[in-house]
């Protein structure tokens, strides 16, 4: 009976990446402008789970979640940048998904099935500089026909 119940716990947490994975994560944060890096920039990164504090660039442990990672950066005479990360299903979180376990569960909870971007970029903007508007949406090609009138012309 005790090895169908422990047969039945494993099934159910197969994919746990609580179990498996560390719920921290080290991410080198780099910070560019005028297409060159820019050292000396102090940096802070923020999620659900902490605040972490590192000067561009370098690396720092931070903590996983599953809400995104906003990183703010600062240097003075030169600029700043702010950007988030949103964090991306770990492997393991696709094996939870799979097995349809309680692990998933966990795993949202503690961060611990998702992951950053290794290397984050921040691109600084001089001081008084506004942030680029986002590009105009596309218009649809037509190639030539009234794509109102399905008839055509």
């Amino acid at each position: 009976m005790l090895r169908y119940l422990a047969i039945g716990i494993l099934a159910i947490n197969a994919g746990c990446a609580t179990l498996i994975e560390s719920n921290q994560q080290e991410v080198l944060v780099q910070t560019i402008q005028d297409h060159r890096m820019l050292p000396g920039v102090g940096c802070v990164l923020a999620n659900d789970a902490g605040r972490w504090f590192v000067n561009a660039p370098g690396r720092v442990t931070i903590q996983k979640s599953s809400t995104p990672l906003l990183v703010d950066c600062k240097k003075a005479g030169a600029g700043w940048g702010s950007e988030s990360f949103e964090p991306a299903f770990g492997s393991v979180q696709w094996a939870n998904i799979a097995t349809g376990g309680l692990g998933f569960i966990v795993d949202h909870n503690s961060g611990a099935g998702f992951d950053y971007p290794a290397t984050l970029t921040i691109v600084l903007r001089k001081f008084g500089e506004l942030a680029p508007a986002p590009a105009p949406a596309r218009k649809p090609v037509n190639f030539g026909r009234d794509m109102t009138d399905p008839a055509g012309p």
